[in-house]
């Protein structure tokens, strides 16, 4: 790993604990706990709460949550699933019988259970050791009493403003009847009170009750069939996470629904390519990668759904011999023509990731979202919780292996990641941003393992994306890579786009701990609002 200054910003370094998360705030909440002698699990639910409170356009308690959690004293990897299910009534017969082709995001049959709430109590109680009304303080504070909004969040916030003002129950999320500005304080009092109630009664003060009844009244008003017994059913899963291995690092990642499995495929195919002995701007680098994307792509679409309810060859798919006849496609002079053929399903880019690190090394990779931005447009009357729309990753497609079916959770596009050497464990990262998310992963992956990059240059190297992970799709790439490599791509085949200013956010944004003979070094993302808080 590289320590000298060769980045936008320093990397941050210390060994007592660390937390990185895209708001400043949410990231010293996380410190706090550790402070007070919390533990990577704790911090993680405290950090996520502030985030609800204050990038409420990206995450919150009425989306989903995944995380993978190392324990430093077994040296095991745990992956928590706690993303939702359709509703019971829900089928691909009503979906059909509406004209859809595919999901309408901003319908009401859109939203599937919230799953959040749950998984912050269930990760609590296998690895935390404090009580949700311990590591919910911070977040009750800043609703409660307010808080100025970040720059990045602020000006996200604004430009959603038209989509505010049609959805509903929002008030709360418009003072004075307009989104608010970027350093404007702003209150959340219907979120505070929810929180409360969340950190007094527990998790099932969010499934039952009060909140629970203005969920199912504020999406029946929508035409939305998702009933009571929807959310008091709803359970956590605890999954084996699968991994892969990148040049003697162990990379993890969950299991399908997820699409973790993606970034794992690309990287099994570019191990097959000295990309370490390219310049990592060079046209024959950036070609290499974004074709091996493109294989990976073609078999997520495919494969990837509810292991539950459907086959996932999840061990074919990553074993060594299919990577080295996937590799064997790429051509180091042309783009895939035609490209791989794959099923389309919805983007989105608006999620909040988290990474906690402590002092023993135990280590929480967080990742929580409402899929595209406030969601499906509809906040439970009086509870202050927007409902995600996660249901438009269904298929519509009968026969697919992420059709809809009644009580199946959707293709999911959120991915915490981990990585062990030896099995000691050498990072905690994650990219946010949709379809970005696997592709930020193998980037920032390849350039600490193929470039040795510590983890701010990692963050801060500019980015290419597969415009909605399509097989065949527009590549997007970041200003600061160079015109004749960017030249020389076009000439291959590749259709680029290139992105500039405050759109860079389409590329993501992550954070980064790794952890070095004891010693903790953190990388927060520059096309963002936050920092790493260490001690």
């Amino acid at each position: 790993m590289n320590y000298d200054f060769d980045s936008r910003r320093s990397m941050v370094s210390a060994r007592r604990g660390m937390v990185g998360a895209s708001n400043p705030l949410a990231a010293q909440a996380g410190l706090n706990i550790l402070r007070r002698g919390g533990n990577a699990a704790d911090a993680a639910i405290a950090t996520s709460a502030v985030m609800n409170v204050t990038e409420p356009g990206s995450c919150g308690i009425g989306g989903d949550c995944f995380a993978l959690y190392f324990d430093a004293a077994t040296g095991q990897v745990s992956a928590l699933n706690g993303s939702g299910r359709a509703p019971a009534a829900l089928t691909l017969e009503q979906a059909r019988a509406l004209g859809w082709e595919r999901m309408n995001p901003f319908h009401a049959h859109a939203v599937t259970v919230p799953g959040a709430a749950r998984g912050w109590q269930d990760l609590l109680t296998r690895h935390g050791t404090m009580s949700l009304a311990d590591v919910l303080e911070d977040a009750i504070h800043y609703a409660d009493a307010g808080y100025p909004t970040a720059p990045v969040a602020g000006t996200r916030w604004s430009r959603n403003e038209a989509f505010l003002l049609s959805a509903d129950h929002a008030e709360d999320y418009l003072p004075n009847g307009s989104a608010p500005r970027a350093g404007q304080v702003i209150r959340l009092p219907g979120l505070a009170k929810t929180l409360r109630a969340i950190a007094e009664g527990g998790s099932d003060a969010f499934y039952t009750g009060e909140i629970a009844q203005a969920i199912v009244n504020s999406l029946a008003a929508r035409g939305g069939v998702m009933s009571l017994d929807d959310l008091k059913n709803h359970q956590s899963t605890w999954d084996e996470p699968i991994h892969s291995d990148y040049r003697g690092i162990t990379v993890y990642e969950c299991p399908p629904n997820g699409q973790g499995l993606t970034a794992l495929l690309a990287l099994n195919i570019a191990e097959q390519f000295d990309l370490g002995g390219l310049a990592w701007d060079s046209p024959q680098r950036l070609h290499l990668m974004v074709e091996c994307m493109r294989l990976a792509w073609a078999d997520a679409h495919e494969y990837i759904a509810d292991m539950r309810c459907a086959d996932v060859p999840v061990a074919a798919l990553l074993s060594r011999d299919y990577a080295e006849r996937r590799a064997a496609l790429v051509s180091s002079a042309r783009t895939l023509q035609p490209a791989p053929t794959a099923g389309e399903l919805p983007g989105g880019s608006d999620t909040i990731y988290l990474s906690v690190v402590d002092g023993a090394g135990n280590a929480c990779s967080f990742i929580k979202s409402l899929y595209m931005g406030f969601g499906v447009g509809i906040v439970a009357k009086g509870t202050g919780v927007w409902l995600q729309n996660r249901g438009a990753g269904f298929s519509l497609q009968a026969g697919h292996r992420n059709c809809l079916v009644p009580g199946k959770r959707p293709y999911h596009t959120i991915i915490p990641g981990l990585a062990l050497k030896g099995g000691e464990l050498w990072a905690s990262f994650g990219v946010m941003g949709g379809f970005m998310q696997p592709q930020g992963h193998f980037q920032a992956l390849s350039g600490m393992i193929d470039d040795g990059l510590n983890p701010q240059e990692a963050l801060d190297r500019p980015r290419w994306y597969i415009k909605d992970g399509a097989p065949g799709g527009d590549v997007l790439v970041e200003e600061g890579l160079p015109y004749a490599t960017l030249s020389a791509l076009a000439g291959m085949g590749h259709r680029l786009v290139p992105v500039s200013g405050l759109r860079r956010g389409v590329f993501g944004r992550g954070q980064v701990i790794r952890r070095v003979d004891g010693v903790l070094h953190g990388g927060s993302e520059p096309r963002s609002d936050g920092q790493i808080a260490a001690f």
